[in-house]
């Protein structure tokens, strides 16, 4: 009996461009395109070309590229990994992974990015990599960080996951640091459910991320998958695989076939994010006690979320779960909260993972990994303080509708 197959392409639907195409091509096994170009390739192909790197490699997961890219760059033991005070977990922990030593810099308090001279104060003789993260779509002030990077020898990792397309001085995020990397989970800007993709201009870096992300197999090339580039005597017993330590991070092709139909699209869904952030800057209009993400001139923000810090109890002492509270019974979507200072997440005070060390290394590990409060202020100060208002609303109707109940429930506040 013919396989029957049911169409997703509903008018607000997430995936409605080729995915269901392009994953049918892959699960009909004898169909030539996918033989000839796998969807690996193409995706990885296409995401070059959209960023402006020389290579692209695809991913499971946008976890696993920052892993990947560490390694790449040789982080290792007892080497340091600077990274924003607030921002994702899996920065800590990736260079947690490589043995290596988490070091917080603090934010910016009106963009919510990196502050560049914290990064030139927290650098030592053991720092090995710099991790600027572009937070909920704005890109990092890179620049400044590239400059003391340069001055100290140090390359940089731009943690694009909320910043596709996301510009800087006419330069798209993730083309200006050495290594860049990308997540396309379910929330993200092109979304393959789970997927990552790292991108760079480096061939040596890329050969070796290519090789880490696919068990090792010595003849991962730059700009190459294993199948274009297996030798004739590779099912030869006598034939030796794998020359570098490596895990299984590579995409599918399932994964790769629906990332290559969002790419398609991916203008058209980051355009309807900044107009959902338009209809939110509006509803703040006059609001001096919520105030939004600044976008310096020259930026281009690809609002991941629409993010803001809330003031209120300041002004009306209202605090910030009060005003939450106000505005879900107004009936809006409510919005999250700033993700936990880093090193204040539960994992990184009690250092469960220290049974990875051997146990006469113990105690100086815990003094390199113990972190006071008060080294990053402003994070601290700032995170309690953050709204994110979701901005993935595929039906623009219903973005408009919580705009206008965050205006309402702003001016009942104002009315007392």
């Amino acid at each position: 009996m013919e396989a029957k197959t049911k169409s997703i392409k509903r008018t607000f639907g997430k995936h409605n461009g080729n995915e269901l195409e392009y994953v049918l091509d892959v699960l009909d096994t004898e169909g030539a395109n996918v033989k000839l170009s796998p969807f690996t390739e193409r995706f990885e192909s296409a995401f070059a070309e959209c960023i402006g790197s020389r290579y692209a490699i695809a991913h499971n997961s946008g976890t696993s590229t920052l892993h990947t890219s560490l390694a790449a760059l040789g982080v290792g033991f007892g080497d340091e990994v600077i990274s924003p005070a607030q921002t994702v977990i899996m920065n800590s922990f990736v260079t947690l992974f490589q043995n290596a030593i988490p070091v917080y810099a603090d934010l910016d308090p009106d963009t919510f990015n990196l502050d560049p001279k914290d990064v030139e104060r927290k650098i030592t003789k053991n720092t090995k990599a710099i991790i600027a993260v572009h937070m909920h779509g704005l890109c990092a002030d890179m620049d400044p960080i590239m400059k003391v990077a340069r001055k100290h020898g140090i390359p940089v990792i731009e943690d694009s996951a909320q910043c596709v397309l996301g510009t800087y001085k006419e330069r798209i995020a993730g083309s200006i640091g050495d290594i860049a990397s990308f997540s396309f989970e379910t929330k993200k800007h092109l979304s393959t459910g789970e997927g990552g993709m790292v991108v760079t201009n480096s061939e040596e870096y890329a050969t070796r991320i290519r090789r880490m992300a696919f068990n090792g197999y010595k003849t991962l090339q730059a700009g190459h998958g294993l199948r274009q580039v297996l030798p004739d005597e590779f099912q030869d017993p006598d034939y030796k695989r794998h020359d570098t330590l490596g895990l299984n991070y590579r995409m599918n092709e399932i994964t790769a076939a629906i990332g290559l139909a969002q790419l398609e699209r991916v203008r058209t869904v980051v355009s309807r994010r900044q107009e959902v952030a338009r209809l939110f800057l509006e509803a703040l209009d006059g609001c001096d006690w919520i105030i939004p993400q600044y976008v310096p001139e020259g930026y281009e923000n690809s609002y991941w979320t629409f993010a803001a810090r809330y003031q209120g109890d300041e002004k009306y002492g209202i605090s910030w779960k009060d005003f939450y509270r106000r505005l879900k019974e107004n009936g809006g979507d409510g919005f999250y909260g700033g993700l936990s200072v880093a090193y204040e997440e539960i994992v990184m005070v009690d250092l469960p993972f220290l049974n990875r060390y051997p146990e006469s290394m113990r105690d100086e590990i815990k003094s390199k990994l113990h972190y006071e409060k008060g080294i990053c202020p402003i994070a601290e100060k700032l995170q309690p303080q953050m709204m994110q208002f979701k901005t993935n609303y595929r039906n623009l109707d219903e973005a408009k509708k919580q705009a206008q109940l965050l205006k309402k429930t702003i001016q009942l506040v104002d009315k007392g």
